[in-house]
């Protein structure tokens, strides 16, 4: 079995205020979450906002460093005490797919010019291998080469830009990407394409996710195993079809409670006692 991710007991403290009166936001408390598999997973991170999945992305993103703790994925630390890789190891490792496709790209630059940059740059490609690299990351997001080079994101629809950043995050052939609300951005008529691509990917290219969401419907239709969190902590953790349809904690109940049906009116939560 390979380690795809693990955490241990990974805390992110911040400091607000001055010397005088500073007080410390936790938020990461002790999380511990470990996947083992011998295929490419899904992970999905479920819970509100504040709850604490946009610090662990940052987290095992090394856009935010840990407070204590460390995170592993696939066998490499990349977070925390012992993480020893370049830059560029680990960009060939771990690929982010950020939430806002439109603040991916300057709009005053092709976004091809990315592509071919991260081709360059992270994969070590020359000219020759970064054109082929690009077609063949574009093909696989269903977007041709020919209608993408030399535009600019005035030029294109959302939905077309997050396939874009799929494509970038691909070019290294790295073996986790962490999407971090890839698509509450997008229009929700285009949401699946996104999702479906993602599952895609895992079966055919073998590739694995870290999904980041607050929606508990695709967070079931996409993952293989689901972290529940709340107030900085993971509350529920396991396969996705055993959290999902027997949840043990509370607040999972009360997510899944909160999902609207066409059998029943949806009625706002109560809140959760601290």
């Amino acid at each position: 079995m390979t380690i795809i991710l693990k955490t241990e007991e990974l805390n992110k403290v911040y400091r607000s205020g001055g010397i005088v009166g500073a007080r410390q936001i936790h938020a990461l408390r002790d999380v511990n979450i470990t996947v083992d598999s011998d295929k490419p997973v899904v992970i999905a991170v479920v819970g509100e906002s504040g709850s604490g999945k946009t610090t662990l992305a940052k987290t095992l993103l090394r856009l935010e460093a840990p407070t204590s703790g460390r995170a592993i994925v696939y066998d490499n630390v990349v977070a925390g005490t012992g993480a020893t890789q370049s830059k560029r190891e680990f960009l060939g490792l771990v690929q982010p797919i950020f939430q806002n496709p439109f603040e991916a790209f300057s709009r005053y630059r092709p976004v091809d010019a990315y592509l071919y940059e991260t081709a360059r740059r992270v994969a070590g490609m020359d000219k020759t291998q970064a054109e082929a690299a690009v077609a063949d990351a574009l093909d696989s997001v269903g977007l041709d080469h020919g209608h993408i080079r030399g535009k600019y994101t005035a030029q294109f629809s959302g939905g077309e830009l997050q396939r874009i950043s799929v494509a970038r995050a691909l070019i290294p052939q790295p073996k986790l990407i962490i999407a971090d609300e890839p698509v509450s951005m997008i229009d929700a008529s285009r949401r699946m394409i996104i999702i479906n691509l993602f599952k895609r990917l895992r079966d055919e290219a073998g590739r694995s996710f870290l999904y980041i969401t607050h929606d508990l419907a695709t967070a079931y239709y996409i993952s293989d195993f689901v972290a529940v969190m709340n107030k900085g902590q993971v509350v529920e953790f396991g396969p996705a079809r055993q959290v999902m349809s027997d949840p043990q904690h509370s607040y999972t109940r009360l997510l899944l409670d909160s999902i609207p049906t066409i059998r029943s009116r949806w009625r706002p939560r109560a809140p959760v006692a601290a």
